[in-house]
């Protein structure tokens, strides 16, 4: 069983590889995509706006099909929608071609991001251990490689179609593959023991309630991403007055210090637990704000945005681990919720600070997310692991052990 666990973890974190990658594909090609198509300024933030709504359908969407199918085959035919969606985006020449494919973009990123996350708490179950900040780390190195491509398809002028389609002739086939050892909750026995009828707070349906404070980290979490994808170019350039060649750095190493974070944060939640680092990231991530409200210069601007990756990177795959732990009988319908609030953050974050910027002054927007940021503190209980499921210490013997959800997780 050890290597069915593994070979489902290896395609696992392909999966998140390679969501990264087609991700980051999308949103660095914006302004291309709008030349391409275009479409108006007063039209663009409306398909901005309609990938997380429509992504937010498809995981409500996906909380129901994995009550009659398992996740692992919501993810394998998931994927390779917003692959040949990605295709179709860089294809089109007419709006109404782009307006398609970025629906079915949405639509099956939100049942891919739901069923991966599905999947990789229900891996983690089972290895007894953190590994989820693990397969986030290969999202944020598939975002940083998809980022590198799209740079260097703007830089050699290719059009969008020439520069999707080499990276969905690679990752097309290859994640078909891996699906074959996705690893369901359930698929592997332990100890004749079902540890979803064990009992215990969480044990049983779903209750909203319990799971509305991992929803409002999850939203605070991405409201200060989103404020790093849209803003860090623009603050570093108007408000600090750094080049436009610099500008394009923050972001950048914002995602290499999400990767850091997320590569060494598993080790971190093995020897401290999960409230701990997802305090000290909390904190990092708020110094991080504040340090980017008042910096003097672009460089120390740069710092900020460096401490804003490294704290930011744990919050999320942790707050997708707790409601697994919080609803081991129903983590499958816990995450799906729970990930709809990644898109709540993203939809709320860029408004909120364009308008504070523009009312007020970026300086001060900048400290919005930090008090939300902070504010996770006061839930940071919420990612404990219980004594009757994890024992008294933060990590369980290496042993398989499955729990069983909503739909075996």
């Amino acid at each position: 069983m050890t290597d069915v666990l593994r070979r489902g973890r290896a395609s696992l974190a392909f999966s998140f590889f390679a969501q990264g990658a087609a991700f980051a594909l999308l949103v660095t090609r914006i302004p291309a995509i709008q030349d391409r198509y275009g479409i108006s300024d007063g039209l663009l933030p409306v398909f901005l706006a309609a990938v997380p709504v429509l992504a937010g359908v498809g995981s409500v969407t996906t909380e129901q099909l994995v009550k009659r199918i398992p996740p692992s085959r919501v993810l394998r035919w998931s994927q390779p929608v917003v692959l040949l969606a990605l295709l179709g985006v860089g294809a089109g020449d007419r709006l109404v071609e782009v307006a398609v494919s970025l629906a079915a973009f949405g639509l099956a990123v939100g049942a891919l991001d739901a069923s991966m996350n599905m999947l990789g708490v229900s891996l983690q179950r089972s290895y007894g251990r953190s590994i989820m900040l693990g397969f986030h780390a290969t999202y944020s190195l598939g975002g940083i490689v998809g980022a590198s491509l799209a740079w260097v398809g703007a830089h050699w002028h290719q059009s969008l179609f020439m520069s999707y389609l080499p990276v969905v002739l690679v990752l097309l086939p290859l994640t078909l593959v891996g699906s074959r050892w996705y690893v369901d909750g359930g698929a592997v026995a332990v100890e004749g023991k079902d540890r979803a009828a064990e009992g215990g707070a969480g044990a049983g349906p779903l209750v909203f309630r319990l799971l509305l404070p991992l929803c409002l980290v999850m939203t605070f979490a991405y409201i200060g991403d989103s404020t790093v994808s849209n803003w860090s170019a623009k603050y570093l350039q108007d408000v600090l007055g750094s080049s436009e060649q610099l500008s394009t750095v923050p972001y950048n190493v914002y995602m290499v210090m999400t990767l850091v974070g997320r590569a060494v944060g598993d080790f971190g939640v093995r020897r401290f637990g999960a409230v701990a680092v997802v305090r000290l990231g909390a904190v990092i991530a708020a110094l991080g704000f504040g340090v980017v409200a008042v910096a003097p210069g672009p460089w120390v601007g740069m710092l900020g945005f460096t401490l804003l990756g490294l704290g930011l990177c744990v919050i999320v795959p942790q707050t997708f681990a707790a409601a697994g732990r919080l609803f081991p009988g129903a983590s499958d319908a816990a995450i799906a919720r729970l990930n709809i609030f990644n898109y709540v953050g993203f939809l709320i974050g860029s408004p909120l600070v364009g308008a504070l910027g523009d009312a007020w002054n970026y300086r001060g927007a900048m400290l919005v997310p930090m008090v939300l940021v902070l504010a996770t503190l006061g839930y940071a209980r919420s990612f404990a692991s219980e004594p009757d499921r994890y024992g008294d210490v933060h990590e369980r013997p290496r042993t398989a052990d499955v729990g069983r959800g909503s739909n075996g997780i």
